[in-house]
């Protein structure tokens, strides 16, 4: 099988949905090779992924272990692949495993089953909709055959399975299971060994069958999201693809957040959004094309490949108006990926993910907020940084964020503190630095478990631990300055933590209110003015450390104060001591990235500029772009520059060299404007 890491996935790719009721009669009738490749060729396209079995468990060429859809009499996957591959477009193969209608209805038994007995998906059969199967039961064994027929038919470049990961299950068979290995049904945190185990044996099976079949063939399991700190769970794929429809759900938090974790990985990844203007399955629904450059200037910026989902109409036809828009997207695309290939990124921070420490609630989850509003912060202040776990190089960064929820057991403690001897600094918050089970960051089932309620500091953060603060909200003042407003004491609404300094400078204190708000005791329209009495530190800073005593990055994420990220702005600046690789006039809607391409001798410096709107009730839409001009920019690269230059156009820029920093003005950054930086 093809290496992980191995840099041969293509940047332009349609991932094409074609879920079919078994109603619908004529199926592929209107398919044509000239105009399937008319699209493709419009769009731009170089690699599609096309469907052999859908959600409703129909296989689309005459499949010998499989039923073919009643009303499909051709071999429209067969067609597919042979119009695609003329011109020179890579197919990868998609097989529902998750979902199978048909399987279903025929076998409910196999059915995924919650404790009440109710369905995944959808809870019944007397609501429209799926069921998801059970891999613990001989469903699986009819899967391998059809991951076996598909394999040995067409020997495709890529198999893509979807709906799986690790999914609470209490069917028969996995309650007996449980039983048998003496589990305790009745506590989530013994059934995740099975629900585990389960999903790791389906793995192992498919990839031992595809390895046996054609080593050549790239899998990719999707779940919807990777779950971090949890590799062991997602180390079977050859590849990364991050599902990350914006409007479907995951919100425009989602990819960056992921793609900064993953591409600290090593591995070939893309990024998924679709072309639909909510989400799935969604027909005559389109996103305006500026919304689709700015979701693949996000891909590129951030390293990754691009794929766009499409969903293919029951005739076969495919829809020439979808194609012409995306291909907007995809000609700029294919301009500009000699520059966004074999890129590693260049970062002063690394993230610990909270998500590592607090777990994924089995995967419902795509936004941990803690991880979300730390990104946000950092993104919108323009520091270049990566989302790292327990197992990454920490000597790259100048320094650490822990950003609320990231308990430490002695193994990542002694790596934190390693990590500030040599130089490193720490910003954490809430309840970070605290001790948790030892053991828990090496995967073991603990990571599940209540979090430790210890209460002592596993990191010299220059604060004791006294408890939680019995006030919701209270309030925070500032011994410094903010940009925007003048000092006052500032409300926050998330927990908060009574500490004792024991050194270092107190930057602010938590004051409480006169009450909280009760039926007793309430005050104006929401709740109680400060009472200016201090009750704890705020900030404590040392000359290695940062401790900031409420979780300042969830109440970001869910507020978005303008007052907490000028906070954490102030605090990153002091610590980083004006050696912040990069430093822009570009405003907060404004999105920076800079990526080496090593073999090219070349930096490239990603501006991203764009402004989402609210449509509807939670629809986030890109329509209008506007260009900003004059954008000044200062690089720290530590080398020597000697041409900086627009890219695609190669329209040189004149440029300084001052203090270790190459200084420039990007005249205009319309959605996306990349400048490179050539070093001899």
């Amino acid at each position: 099988m093809n290496s992980k890491g191995e840099k041969n996935m293509r940047f332009r790719q349609i991932h094409l949905d074609f879920h079919t009721s078994e109603v619908i009669e004529q199926v592929g009738n209107k398919f044509s090779k000239e105009q399937f490749q008319l699209a493709l060729k419009e769009g731009h396209v170089n690699a599609i992924n096309v469907f052999a079995k859908c959600h409703h468990g129909y296989s689309y060429f005459p499949s010998k272990v499989n039923a073919q859809h009643p009303g499909c009499s051709i071999d429209l996957l067969g067609n597919i692949i042979e119009a695609a591959e003329e011109i020179d477009v890579e197919v990868p193969i998609y097989i529902s495993a998750g979902l199978d209608e048909k399987y279903a209805k025929t076998h409910p038994e196999w059915l995924i089953r919650n404790k009440d007995e109710s369905t995944r998906w959808t809870s019944d059969f007397m609501n429209p909709g799926y069921h998801e199967l059970c891999f613990n039961t001989p469903y699986l064994d009819e899967l391998l055959l059809q991951i076996e027929e598909v394999v040995t038919l067409y020997k495709p470049k890529g198999l893509w399975l979807d709906i799986v990961g690790v999914r609470p299950c209490y069917c028969r068979t996995c309650v007996a299971e449980a039983h048998d290995l003496s589990l305790d049904v009745d506590n989530p945190v013994d059934m995740i060994k099975l629900w585990e185990k389960t999903y790791k044996n389906y793995q192992q099976k498919v990839c031992d069958l595809v390895e046996r079949l054609n080593p050549e063939t790239h899998i990719f399991h999707n779940s919807g999201h990777f779950a971090r700190g949890r590799e062991d769970l997602w180390s079977a794929n050859t590849h990364y693809e991050l599902e990350s429809l914006p409007t479907g759900g995951w919100s425009y938090d989602h990819f960056p957040m992921s793609a900064r974790y993953i591409q600290g990985f090593g591995v070939d990844f893309l990024g998924m959004t679709g072309k639909f203007h909510t989400s799935w399955g969604e027909f005559g629904g389109f996103k305006h094309p500026n919304a689709l450059r700015y979701e693949m200037a996000l891909d590129l910026m951030n390293g990754a490949k691009c794929c766009i989902g499409d969903q293919l109409h029951p005739d076969g036809e495919m829809d020439l108006a979808t194609y012409r828009l995306i291909g907007q997207a995809y000609k700029e695309v294919e301009d500009k990926e000699v520059y966004c290939d074999g890129v590693k990124s260049v970062a002063d921070i690394g993230v610990f993910s909270a998500e590592v420490i607090e777990g994924t609630k089995m995967m419902s989850e795509f936004n941990n907020l803690s991880d979300s509003g730390a990104v946000r912060m950092l993104t919108e202040g323009h520091y270049l940084f990566d989302l790292i776990d327990d197992r990454s190089d920490f000597t790259k960064y100048r320094l650490l964020i822990l950003p609320d929820k990231v308990r430490v057991d002695k193994c990542l403690a002694d790596k934190i503190n390693k990590f500030i001897e040599r130089g490193g600094k720490v910003l954490a918050s809430g309840e970070s630095g605290l001790a948790r089970l030892d053991g828990s960051n090496e995967k073991s089932d603990e990571r599940y478990d209540a979090v430790n309620d210890a209460s002592y500091f596993k990191l010299d953060l220059m604060v004791t631990y006294e408890g939680k603060i019995p006030y919701s909200p209270a309030y925070i003042k500032p011994e410094f300055k903010l940009k925007s407003v003048d000092s006052s004491s500032y409300v926050f609404y998330d927990e908060s933590y009574k500490v004792e300094a024991k050194g270092g400078e107190i930057l602010g204190v938590i004051e409480k209110p006169y009450h909280n708000r009760t039926y007793k005791t309430f005050c104006s329209h929401k709740h109680f003015p400060t009472s200016h009495e201090t009750i704890s530190p705020a900030i404590v800073m040392g000359n290695s450390t940062c401790y900031m005593s409420w979780n300042v990055f969830r109440d970001y994420a869910m507020v978005g104060s303008i007052i907490y990220k000028e906070i954490v702005q102030y605090l990153l600046d002091r610590m980083l001591e004006k050696q912040k690789s990069v430093e822009t006039t570009l405003g907060s809607y404004g999105s920076v990235s800079l990526m080496h391409q090593e073999e090219e001798k070349r930096f490239v410096l990603h501006t991203v500029y764009a402004v989402p709107v609210m449509r509807g009730r939670h629809i986030n839409v890109i329509e209008d772009i506007q260009p900003v001009y004059h954008i000044e920019m200062k690089v720290k690269t530590g080398k020597p520059i000697k041409k900086v230059y627009l890219a695609p156009s190669k329209e040189e820029l004149a440029f300084s060299n001052k203090d270790n920093a190459v200084s420039f003005e990007i005249p205009k950054v319309e959605c996306h404007q990349m400048v490179v930086m050539d070093y001899a």
